[in-house]
């Protein structure tokens, strides 16, 4: 797995969390819900493109 998958997950935590504790701050919880569900959506996407291509990889090291 590439470290950069790994730090870029941990840069959008640190910015989604950043974000999160400034809007609850400042009293606009709802917004500060929708980055993190935002942050959320990203991450799973990413992973699931990795997890595609590794499916992809299964597919033609097993010749399906």
């Amino acid at each position: 797995m590439d470290v950069d998958l790994i730090f870029k997950i941990a840069a959008i935590g640190i910015l989604v969390a950043v974000l999160n504790q400034l809007l609850i701050r400042s009293g606009r919880e709802e917004q500060g819900l929708m980055v993190v569900l935002a942050g959320l959506v990203i991450v799973l996407m990413m992973l699931v493109q990795k997890i595609s291509d590794l499916f992809e990889l299964v597919k033609t090291l097993f010749h399906f």
